[in-house]
């Protein structure tokens, strides 16, 4: 193995290449039951970080088993028949975690199965009329037309939002056209089907919004907020770390270091604060469906300009995250011109970082008491900071020494020393020269 500061070998003796270490052997000594052990501690976390997760798989629990009281029951069941399986696909289909989201998709499930529903008592006259012998191509055609106009329709980009209300179109179709296509009265079951579909949306609608409702408009608000906090925390951590790192034993800027960074705190609260751009996207479109709630009791409310803000916070995340890779640098500044200028460092950093955190408070408690007494406080640290670097800015040139000294040593003989404490014998150079240059002069 070679190393920077000399040369040594290493020599592996590899006796049991098969052979088990007596850790792994006790580890595997209780056969599955640590691998259980684990399985239940983490699903017992996942649930603890949000217990909404726990509330919204009861209340899927709770629309699907009063969707499937249609069938236990025999009343429902000797009107509708096998028919109300469509309330229970509706309600699996629909519910989502947020009341918005489930808004949004019972819209298109509902509009979706509505024109489906219309286009196929519609295809399905004119196939009966039509004759039996032209039936079966006009519904094979209808189902080509429907399917390849459903797929080109969800493309067009101002309609990506209703995707999956084209979806509910071929899929609903299909089913109704096909299945109904040996049997008596399809108008009716075709109205039989519409009306389940509608029964099982309604379940859904008042399950969600009804018991323990989770809103998109709440979790939006909450989400902005801790990324703001993100932001100022790894602002402090990094600049703390760099003051605080003395340069000793540091590891080579490799893919080993790298892989390391998720391990660091201020790199992980960056990146989360990164990779929010589309739940924030998903969370505002979800919010726009909901009806007026809570704090936010105003139709129309601006759901967009919390996607402009977290955009806005984004990119002062990427200056924390540059931050944060000159702490894995293979440059570094000395330890000692660290300390140089740490105090205004601190400040500039305390001043920012303090900033952020007003701002997350404001947007809160949904109230503007920032004034522009914060502002002028981050502006007054980082021109001390840039006066202080001014002021020592021969610290950062090659060599760190002070400024050039001048010594007269005889009437109109000046020498400039650049390094008088460490190169004395420069120094007597130049002392001779300069009095035998006085001598010749005279």
């Amino acid at each position: 193995m070679n190393g920077k500061k000399g040369s040594c070998v290493m020599i592996d003796i590899n006796l049991m290449s098969k052979a088990v270490p007596p850790e792994a052997v006790r580890k595997s000594g209780g056969g599955g039951l640590a691998p259980s052990r684990k399985w239940i501690r983490d699903v017992w976390e996942f649930a603890r970080e949000d217990t909404n997760r726990v509330t919204f798989s009861l209340k899927v629990g709770l629309a699907v088993l009063l969707a499937s009281l249609l069938i236990l029951f025999r009343g429902p069941f000797e009107v509708f028949g096998n028919n109300i399986i469509w309330s229970i696909i509706t309600v699996s289909m629909i519910f989502e975690y947020t009341v918005g989201a489930m808004f949004n998709r019972g819209f298109n499930r509902a509009l979706g199965s509505l024109l489906a529903g219309i286009f196929a008592i519609v295809v399905m006259h004119v196939g009966l009329s039509s004759g039996h012998i032209a039936e079966p191509y006009v519904i094979a055609l209808s189902i080509f037309f429907i399917g390849a106009a459903t797929s080109f329709m969800k493309l067009w980009p101002s309609l990506v939002p209703y995707e999956y209300g084209f979806r509910v179109v071929l899929f609903t179709y299909c089913l109704i056209i096909i299945s109904d296509y040996r049997m008596g009265s399809p108008v009716r079951t075709a109205m039989e089907r519409l009306y389940l579909i509608a029964i099982g949306g309604m379940i859904a609608v008042l399950v969600n919004v009804l018991i323990f409702p989770i809103w998109a408009g709440d979790q939006l608000h909450r989400e902005l907020v801790s990324c703001f906090s993100s932001v100022a925390d790894s602002l402090e951590e990094c600049v703390e770390k760099y003051l605080r790192d003395e340069g000793l034993d540091r590891p080579e800027f490799s893919k080993k270091v790298m892989d390391e960074f998720p391990d660091e705190p201020a790199f992980r609260k960056c990146k989360a604060t990164l990779n929010t751009s589309s739940k924030l996207e998903s969370l505002a479109n979800a919010a726009k469906w909901e009806p007026p709630h809570g704090r936010f009791m105003h139709f129309f409310y601006p759901w967009s300009e919390y996607v402009k803000v977290g955009a806005v916070l984004r990119h002062c995340a990427y200056e924390v995250m540059a931050l944060h890779g000159c702490l894995h640098s293979e440059i570094q500044a000395p330890y000692n011109l660290r300390c140089t200028f740490q105090h205004e460092i601190l400040d500039a950093t305390n001043q920012a970082a303090e900033l952020i955190r007003s701002l997350a408070k404001d947007i809160s408690s949904m109230k503007h008491t920032l004034h522009s007494s914060p502002l002028r406080r981050v502006h007054s640290s980082t021109e001390r900071l840039q006066r202080s670097i001014d002021t020592h800015s021969y610290l950062l040139t090659r060599f760190t020494s002070p400024p050039p000294m001048t010594v007269f040593l005889l009437p109109n003989c000046r020498i400039t020393l650049q390094h008088p404490l460490s190169q004395s014998q420069g120094l007597l150079r130049q002392v001779e020269r300069a009095v035998l240059q006085q001598q010749q002069q005279r």
